[in-house]
């Protein structure tokens, strides 16, 4: 599955339809790239990708760590997000997309902080995604009120 994934990333694997798995992968990774994006990885921000993954994929909270560390180990070979951005855009209906907004703001606001950096990525994964500035800021209210 993570191999899939990788492979993809790397620009093989043509138009073949991305597995749910891969999608699943794909998220956890931009959910930690968002982490990251102020230079910090900090515990409340893994615990709150758990918390995401679990809700958003029906997880019990073993199989969320888990996706959490596939997300970790295909970051870690990522060049960059984009690619990220890119399969979910290609795979994820637009309707379901604020969503993944949604769950990437739950990430960058988790410390209780919002930083430029990650401010920036947000702007930028929105536009990547193919959504709009309003669809980011309800996304981050809803984010908020959970």
């Amino acid at each position: 599955m993570l191999k899939d994934l990788i492979r993809r990333l790397s620009g093989e694997g043509g138009d073949a339809p991305l597995a749910k798995d891969d999608q699943r992968i794909a998220l956890a990774a931009l959910l930690v790239i968002a982490a990251h994006a102020d230079h910090e990885y900090a515990e409340a921000e893994r615990a709150q990708i758990e918390r995401v993954l679990a809700a958003r994929f029906g997880l019990d909270a073993a199989a969320a760590r888990r996706l959490r560390e596939e997300g970790e180990a295909a970051e870690a070979v990522a060049t960059d997000f984009v690619r990220f951005t890119t399969l979910i855009k290609k795979h994820v209906p637009i309707e379901e997309r604020a969503g993944v907004l949604e769950a990437l703001w739950c990430v960058v606001l988790a410390d209780g902080a919002r930083e430029k950096h990650e401010d920036a990525l947000m702007r930028r994964v929105v536009d990547l995604l193919g959504l709009e500035e309003r669809d980011s800021a309800d996304a981050r209210r809803r984010a908020l009120s959970s």
